[in-house]
């Protein structure tokens, strides 16, 4: 007997029903009308991320816990939430973060005091689908790099404050990976132009372990790699790097052009092993070892450790605790921090989830040799990980401010942080 139900459920089920259908053909439209520079909504009000009260006074509070070295001292810059990625505004005090959910945020310290003034939602007449990745070409567009389409926006830190932007779309939704490959795993992309001009992308693959039956498929795609491309049109696309299991986190030293990247490790093999890794690439083509070997550990699952290691492996130049999640990374090119700092990389543990005794929580930093390569890796920021094993952050990513000032961004508390120095 088929269930019947009363006029007002039947109403809003075919009302769902239409929404599921509307909502994608909605959002195409809009896209096709601001490519156009046409109006996509008459709403002009974008509400705004309330940066005092009960939990801007808890954040603050938390950040009490969190150890420096001396003269450093670390105060909360926005309330932000479920923030990401970060990339800070090439001519304003400001800047985008990006977020695993559906929203990129605009951050603005409009009176240029340390602390944001207004957070709220960037371009909000559009759809966009885990934008986690953002960053800025040398002329002063955005790119928004989502978990399958790239979008890039001129001159949004002067478009920002309504709810239409002027947007190219790099590659349109569904061509960044085939559809049959997204899945709700390892599906954040980070992105950074490089000193050539194109337009870096990193791709996880969304298994543990990839079958050995998708390995061709990903190779072809870059897929569990960092591939490049025309940041405008996206042309001239090329797998730049392989065997890479899930970055989300890379960064062009500016010094010699080299790109470095985190890479997140296979779970379930131990808690200890296998380490974290911060790789460097020198040029196009390089193999950094995955799936057959990430760290020192061979990888057993499909058995890959059964096969002879590949001659061609790239090594890490950093190896990391296991299961820290080593996510962001930038190069420190301020003027503000001691001599030491400059020109070293800090990067962003975001904490394990399936560890016994959690690790990370963090920030790094590691300092370079002459020849360009890591010299030291230590502790520069804990304190997110309380003595109970409670997260009271996860730092995703780190960015260097004007005024040398180190952001760091937290999608656990939603918020950002500043990290300032003054001599002792």
């Amino acid at each position: 007997m088929p269930i019947r139900f009363p006029f007002p459920a039947r109403l809003a089920l075919a009302f769902g029903a239409f929404l599921a259908v509307a909502a994608p053909s909605m959002a195409q439209q809009n896209i096709e009308k601001l490519k156009k520079f046409k109006v996509a909504t008459t709403d002009l009000n974008i509400p705004v991320v309330a940066q005092s009260g009960r939990n801007a006074d808890a954040i603050r509070d938390n950040l009490k816990r969190v150890k420096l070295p001396p003269g450093f001292s670390i105060d909360l810059f926005a309330v932000v939430p479920d923030a990401r990625h970060m990339a800070v505004a090439p001519s304003t005090n400001m800047l985008f973060v990006g977020t695993r959910k559906t929203a990129v945020w605009a951050v603005t310290d409009r009176n240029s005091d340390g602390v944001a003034d207004e957070v709220k939602s960037f371009a909000p007449s559009l759809n966009f689908s885990v934008p986690n990745g953002v960053c800025w070409t040398p002329n002063g567009f955005l790119i928004v790099a989502e978990h399958n389409r790239i979008l890039n926006f001129p001159a949004a830190e002067f478009f920002y404050e309504g709810p239409d932007v002027a947007v190219i779309e790099v590659v349109g939704k569904g061509k960044l990976i085939p559809p049959e490959e997204e899945s709700f795993n390892h599906g954040a992309r980070t992105c950074r132009i490089g000193p050539d001009g194109m337009l870096y992308v990193t791709l996880g693959q969304p298994f543990n372990v990839p079958p050995r039956d998708k390995l061709e498929l990903y190779k072809t795609w870059g897929i569990g790699g960092i591939v490049r491309m025309n940041a405008f049109d996206g042309s001239d696309r090329e797998v730049f790097a392989t065997g890479i299991r899930n970055s989300v986190g890379m960064a062009f030293n500016p010094k010699d052009g080299s790109l470095w990247f985190t890479d997140n490790q296979t779970d379930g093999m131990g808690d200890d092993i296998p380490n974290g890794e911060i790789n460097r690439a020198t040029g196009p083509g390089q193999f950094f070892g995955y799936p057959w070997k990430q760290g020192e550990t061979r990888i057993t699952e499909s058995e890959y450790d059964k096969d002879p290691l590949p001659d061609n492996i790239t090594d890490p130049q950093v190896l990391t605790v296991a299961h820290a999640a080593d996510l962001g990374l930038s190069f420190y090119t301020g003027n503000m921090f001691p001599e030491k700092y400059r020109g070293g990389i800090f990067s962003a543990q975001h904490g394990s989830w399936n560890r016994t005794e959690p690790v990370g929580a963090r920030v790094l930093f590691t300092s370079l040799k002459e020849d360009g390569t890591a010299d030291q890796t230590e502790v520069f920021a804990e304190g997110w990980l309380d003595e109970n094993g409670i997260y009271r952050g996860r730092p995703v990513d780190v960015a260097v401010m004007k005024d040398g000032s180190l952001l760091i961004s937290d999608d656990f508390a939603g918020a950002i942080y500043r990290v300032t120095y003054t001599a002792p």
